[in-house]
């Protein structure tokens, strides 16, 4: 794999870039212009301290305790006990790539500027990353508000060489070490926190974003894949062209129908199979054929404006407070810029979405296995009746429309202050956005079943379909071979769904 760099300014950090952070030879390091930035940042902590002035977040408690003020001599005390107290998540560990994906948006954040951390704390970040140490941290306890606390206490207690991070190997193992000494065997130095730091670490939407990068990416690909399935299926029940006409969309131009509807055309362009029924007596085809582009589209509307709030999202400064120069004076600002609510929005739109295209794609399997629709025999089977074919494909892939129900409630409508009724609203971001990440991959395999059911049903077909489902066909039949008869398609199901989140399936088109 060829080495890649980041460089990390606080301002163009892209979901690409923080998706690849998991490839193993990629690097990361600061820009010159952050690199001065920061230092400028932490003078003007250095200032208040030094001037004895009380100010939030540097020399006070936090949340409902901001009202105490902590002695000059106890606020490295004060971060290393913040850091402690709060690092207290559950649930199943995140995958370490996430958090490596979190740790570069927290880097990106801190390299903007505005948080008053040390160069020597952000670089460890940097070179954590670069060294493939990854802080163990439990999923569990970010509120979206006050930022993913919880969470990213684990990443920044596994800083202070406490806890347990995990090593890459070379091979792509992930090994579990005493944090210290993870750290030592690389040459780096635990960091022993000092005022504002370990605010900074832990005040911001990084593990969110972490999520919703991944999410963006796997949707991208899988809202592409929908629209390939969609035109494979209309193949395979020889289904009408007449409802992806440019026309019918031209005169309602919303962006993402006129997208799909796009993409369908081109899928099905020059086909034997087209030309063949082409004075059949079918006018309509029901509508989560007929209807695909308006269904599809709103996913890549909704993806659109995703993409647009978290690429703002991972270039901002998410802490409180913040740190500005005024005429070379500090100026410190309580804010509220850790609040997740735009996150948890955009990720509830999302699985409302995810949702929709999956129920979409089962009612497609459903006429595939249809002789109604298909013309062939039921569920596909060889030898119907003694075979089932594939009928119980379509029962799981309704089962996981019913996973899916569930999760595509809304999130962002729940709420439970904390802190003394201080932090009386949150977003529940975090939930929301892994909430997401799960349904995306939940959806790949429906998507999957749609095509391996459509791909079986050409098979019976003697005309040719057009040259990009033959693709899709082709394609498919390099890792599921024809059923001649029953068997089971766990792993036929699975693998495909797998190579649906990678670029392997958009790549076939480009040959």
């Amino acid at each position: 794999m060829n080495n890649a760099e980041i460089v990390l300014d606080g301002n163009s950090l892209t979901i690409e870039q923080v998706i690849s952070v998991s490839n193993f030879n990629t690097k990361v390091r600061l820009s010159n212009s952050s690199i001065s930035t920061i230092k400028n940042s932490r003078n003007l902590v250095e200032n208040i301290i030094s001037s004895g002035d009380v100010v939030y977040g540097i020399n006070t408690g936090f949340g409902a305790l901001s009202n105490v003020t902590i002695p000059t001599d106890k606020l490295e005390d004060l971060q290393s006990n913040l850091i402690r107290s709060h690092a207290c998540g559950l649930g199943e560990r995140m995958d370490p790539n996430s958090v490596l994906m979190m740790m570069i948006v927290r880097a990106n954040s801190l390299a903007k500027g505005f948080s008053g951390a040390r160069l020597e704390l952000i670089q460890l970040l940097v070179e954590m990353i670069n060294n493939r140490i990854v802080p163990v941290v439990p999923r569990i306890g970010s509120l979206g508000a006050s930022g993913d606390l919880a969470p990213l206490s684990h990443m920044a207690l596994a800083m202070m060489g406490e806890s347990e991070t995990q090593v890459q190997t070379s091979n792509g193992d992930w090994v579990t070490y005493n944090s210290k000494d993870a750290l030592e065997s690389f040459g780096l130095k635990p960091i022993k926190l000092q005022a504002k730091e370990g605010l900074s670490l832990i005040n911001g939407t990084s593990q969110m974003c972490s999520y919703l990068c991944q999410s963006i990416i796997n949707l991208e690909m899988l809202i592409f894949a929908a629209d390939a399935a969609l035109s494979t299926s209309i193949e395979a029940i020889k289904g009408s062209y007449v409802a992806f006409d440019k026309r019918i969309h031209d005169v309602r131009p919303q962006l993402g129908q006129s997208i799909s509807a796009s993409r369908i055309r081109g899928f099905l362009n020059n086909s034997e199979i087209n030309e063949s029924h082409i004075d059949c007596d079918r006018v309509q085809d029901s509508y989560s054929f007929r209807c695909a582009p308006q269904v599809h589209g709103p996913m890549i509307d909704v993806l659109r404006e995703a993409r647009r709030i978290v690429n703002i999202e991972i270039n901002s400064a998410t802490d409180n407070p913040l740190v500005f120069s005024s005429n070379g004076e500090p100026e410190v600002i309580s804010g509220g810029n850790f609040h997740g609510q735009i996150l948890a929005i955009i990720s509830d739109n999302m699985a409302i979405c995810i949702h929709e295209i999956a129920s979409i794609s089962e009612r497609r399997i459903n006429q595939v296995l249809d002789p109604q629709w298909s013309g062939q025999k039921a569920f596909l089977a060889n030898d119907e009746g003694l075979e089932s074919g594939l009928m119980i494909v379509q029962y799981v892939a309704a089962a996981v429309i019913a996973e899916l129900s569930l999760l595509s409630n809304p999130v962002s409508t729940t709420n439970v202050p904390v802190s003394m009724g201080k932090e009386d609203h949150v977003s529940m971001g975090a939930t929301a956005s892994y909430r997401t990440f799960k349904a995306s991959k939940l959806l790949s395999s429906v998507i999957s079943s749609e095509l391996i059911c459509s791909c079986q049903a050409l098979d019976n077909i003697s005309e040719k379909p057009s040259k990009s489902v033959g693709k899709i066909h082709y394609w498919l039949r390099n890792y599921v071979s024809k059923i001649e008869a029953d068997r089971s398609t766990t792993k036929d199901t699975e693998i495909i769904a797998k190579l649906l989140l990678t670029p392997e399936f958009i790549e076939i088109f480009r040959e």
